[in-house]
């Protein structure tokens, strides 16, 4: 262990919220330890504005509750305390222990994977439950110290994201840790450790057997953090975007003259942009990219046997859906977005007639047309048709029905049915 004194690093109280100040401050109050610890200490270290901020105690939950009245345990593989100020969310978590594999309290899957983990402990082997070793620096509110159990603060000079213990070991206890390290190394700009990235292709398919949920959770934080680019590649690189992809992987194999990768690429680097500039990315519109080739490739299959192109997208997009759903499971106000998006594309080809004006006023239209847009830089798509659109949405009544009025001599819409009567039978004369 070495302790770094307020003067050995660059953490200020004035960085930290008020909040999180509030918390640190009541537990040491009532007699408990109280430390910042993991990635707000490593981002107030790196000069950055950490997004939230996580405090660690030797409290335990029952204890934190009875300290914070606005305060809820949450979990049941670790139990954490939030403690809620409006809608900032200090969580709380108690030192956890090293335990025993055959304690009721912590289990492990045949895989060496943790199943349960409510065992408490101390600091000294609290640290040593934390994946990497630059997240597991402790800022003591007490002297206003950083505590160094495993070199993080090394690491952090020279740009290293390392494991804590046996690479392996940890990855087996949680898979999900690989996929932590990408977005960590991504991220932070760190080079993974030799010792770190070696087992990763072996282990990769652990990723199997965590709950699609929960890797939904983690591929949204991989993607809408800015670094969706980058991410994606190395992904691609150690193996693990085809277990959160797979129709996706496969689809990239098919590319001719860089599409579709050449989409996705777009994609992703448009949605990095918006993030820099402070604008909103949508997670449905990203995971309508990353899936709109297998769609495609599908619904094409469908049209060539036959199937009316409306009913063909829309089939294909119910079978890659399910599909994914088994990989990352989706929530269903993003899946009906996202078919609502590739729904769309094939009525931007129909220009003739009342059917513009009604697409213009589907409330995904905004969303669609961009996709339009992105799929004609890429080379998927006419590039005169969104800028028929273009002109259309700018045109005033006049101008579009001039634009929508159909060739002389193209007739539109059902012909009328002419209407034939039947003869009435002659009346029969009943004097007879």
């Amino acid at each position: 262990m070495r302790i770094y004194a307020r003067a050995e690093h660059n953490i200020s109280r004035s960085q930290i919220s008020e909040n999180a100040l509030k918390v640190l401050y009541r537990l040491q109050k009532s007699g408990f330890q109280a430390y910042l610890v993991g990635g707000c200490v490593r981002d107030l270290l790196l000069g950055r504005e950490p997004k939230d901020f996580d405090v660690v105690t030797d409290a335990d939950p029952e204890q934190i509750r009875k300290i914070f009245r606005n305060c809820r345990i949450i979990g049941r593989r670790f139990r954490l305390a939030h403690v809620h100020f409006g809608r900032e969310i200090i969580e709380v978590a108690t030192f956890r222990g090293a335990g025993d594999a055959q304690d009721d309290k912590q289990v492990l899957s045949k895989e060496g994977r943790l199943l349960r983990d409510n065992v408490y402990g101390t600091i000294e082997e609290d640290v040593w439950r934390r994946d990497f070793t630059v997240n597991a620096l402790y800022y003591n509110i007490k002297d206003f110290s950083v505590v160094d159990y495993t070199g993080g603060m090394d690491d952090h000079k020279t740009g290293t994201l390392r494991l804590i213990g046996d690479p392996e070991t940890r990855f087996r206890e949680d898979p999900v840790r690989m996929l932590r390290a990408v977005r960590f190394a991504v991220k932070l700009g760190f080079n993974l450790d030799p010792a770190c990235e070696k087992p990763i292709h072996e282990l990769a398919e652990l990723l199997y057997g965590i709950p699609a949920a929960r890797l939904y959770d983690e591929a949204l934080k991989l993607f809408l953090s800015g670094y969706a680019l980058q991410t994606f590649e190395m992904l691609r690189h150690y193996g693990l975007f085809q277990i959160l992809f797979p129709d996706t992987e496969s689809s990239l194999a098919l590319e001719e003259e860089g599409f579709p990768k050449l989409f996705l690429v777009k994609a992703l680097e448009n949605s990095d942009n918006r993030i820099a500039e402070g604008k909103t990315v949508t997670a449905y519109f990203l995971w309508a990219a990353f899936l709109w080739e297998p769609v495609a490739i599908r619904a094409k299959e469908k049209i060539a046997r036959g199937m009316a192109e409306s009913m063909a997208y829309q089939e294909a997009a119910n079978e890659v859906v399910s599909r994914q759903n088994s990989s990352t499971s989706l929530p269903r106000h993003i899946t009906m977005s996202m078919r609502e998006v590739w729904t769309l594309q094939p009525k931007f080809n129909m220009r003739i007639g009342s059917k513009p004006s009604r697409l213009l006023t589907h409330p995904r239209f905004r969303a669609a047309y961009d996709f339009l847009m992105l799929r004609a830089e890429t080379g998927g798509a006419d590039p005169e048709l969104p800028a028929w659109w273009a002109r259309y949405q700018e045109a005033d009544e006049t101008e579009q029905r001039k634009m929508t009025r159909p060739p002389r001599g193209v007739k539109t819409g059902k012909a009328k049915r002419k209407r034939t009567y039947r003869k009435k039978p002659a009346a029969q004369d009943k004097s007879v």
